[in-house]
């Protein structure tokens, strides 16, 4: 779920290349990290552990980068944003949900944990959107392991998030991996562990992608598959109010053929302006890796088939993306990017009929994602 700001990935405070840093003081400082593969490269850093960018060739050998962000560090910095615990355009998005952390494209609006009331931090009207104002997006990650090449370069990411932070209950202990490995494959990896009190946990990542190339115009032409017969019915607050799961056949969200992004997109509202917010119920067993979606760019040759183990997946088409200045010198309008962010049910600490989110204390939450990228 997203809202008039983009959600980016990199932040400049004290951007370096290589291992982290730590300033005078013992303080943090942000570095950006890239992790490459012949002429496969994406590069990430530890503010709100964000994928930065993502370059590979299309089908005439041509490389480009096909994640929306900004030039430097600063820039995600200045961004206001309603997202919490997470990153932005191509961003992760970690958040404590009412008692817990929910992530991902999750609206919340509080809620009752164990018989105790959590009131969280509202930034979207009555809702707490991605964990709230701060959420893991606007903190400094340690960087616990880093391989930038070899035969599958990785870097992992590690926050203690500490009970209370943003409203929510318990100390969280939250690790993101990013991995390539051949061919042309992103690996990511976020697990989270509840040290001492029941906490609801939904991490996602939160990447704008365009495969034609971030500053290419719009995604309207690409055309997505999803692997998903039913969807999440929302609100005009983006939650799940009803706790209804709805067939897609006969609506402008059936995506179960491949069939371009703008074919229906004007029959759709997210978020009270045309384009598609929805959440969709992935076919198949939970906590199991299964195909999610397949996107293809006729005119790039460029595709990328996602498979994950969660519930659900959130489709958004940048619909409040809006003359916003990108990487490059590039301007993002709307439908720039899309996003694909696989999670469990939206709002599930309010809704005992989804399939619970809340972990308990010494229980392990894992989030599994594989980008399997073509030309």
């Amino acid at each position: 779920m997203a809202r008039s700001q983009l959600p980016l990935a990199l932040l400049c405070l004290a951007a370096s290349l290589g291992a982290q840093a730590t300033g005078t003081g013992g303080r943090k400082m942000v570095g950006v990290y890239e992790l490459r593969m012949g002429d496969f490269s994406v590069k990430v850093t530890n503010w709100g552990a964000r994928l930065l960018s993502l370059v590979l060739p299309d089908s005439k050998g041509n490389l480009a980068d096909v994640v929306l962000g900004k030039d430097t560090i600063a820039e995600y910095v200045a961004v206001r944003s309603g997202y919490s615990k997470g990153n932005a355009t191509a961003y992760l998005v970690f958040e404590k949900a009412a008692a817990g952390y929910w992530e991902a494209s999750a609206n919340l609006a509080g809620g009752v944990l164990d018989g105790k009331v959590y009131h969280l931090q509202r930034n979207d009207g009555r809702n707490t959107l991605h964990g709230g104002g701060r959420g893991f997006r606007k903190i400094i990650w340690t960087v616990k392991e880093y391989m930038p090449y070899g035969d599958s370069p990785y870097i992992t990411f590690y926050y203690r998030s500490f009970d209370g932070e943003q409203g929510f209950p318990g100390n969280l202990d939250a690790y993101v991996t990013y991995r390539l490995s051949s061919p042309y494959t992103l690996g990511v990896h976020m697990n989270a562990t509840a040290l001492d009190k029941p906490t609801p946990v939904n991490l996602l990542l939160h990447t704008y992608w365009n495969l034609g190339g971030h500053g290419s115009g719009d995604v309207l032409g690409h055309t997505l598959r999803l692997f998903a017969s039913r969807y999440t019915v929302l609100d005009e607050d983006l939650l799940p109010s009803s706790g209804r799961i709805a067939p897609v056949a006969g609506t402008p969200l059936d995506f179960r053929a491949p069939t371009p992004i703008g074919a229906r997109i004007r029959h759709v509202t997210g978020g009270k302006v045309v384009g598609y917010d929805a959440n969709y119920v992935i076919d198949g067993e939970q906590e199991r890796m299964r195909p999610v979606a397949r996107v293809e760019d006729g005119v790039s040759g460029r595709a990328v088939e996602l498979w994950a183990n969660q519930a659900t997946v959130q489709l958004y088409t940048g619909n409040w993306l809006n003359n916003t200045k990108g990487k490059d010198g590039k301007v993002y309008n709307q439908y720039a990017g899309f996003t694909l962010e696989t999670m469990g049910y939206v709002d599930a600490v309010n809704h005992p009929e989804f399939p619970s989110q809340t972990v308990l204390p010494g229980q392990e939450y894992k989030h599994e994602m594989v980008f399997k990228l073509s030309f």
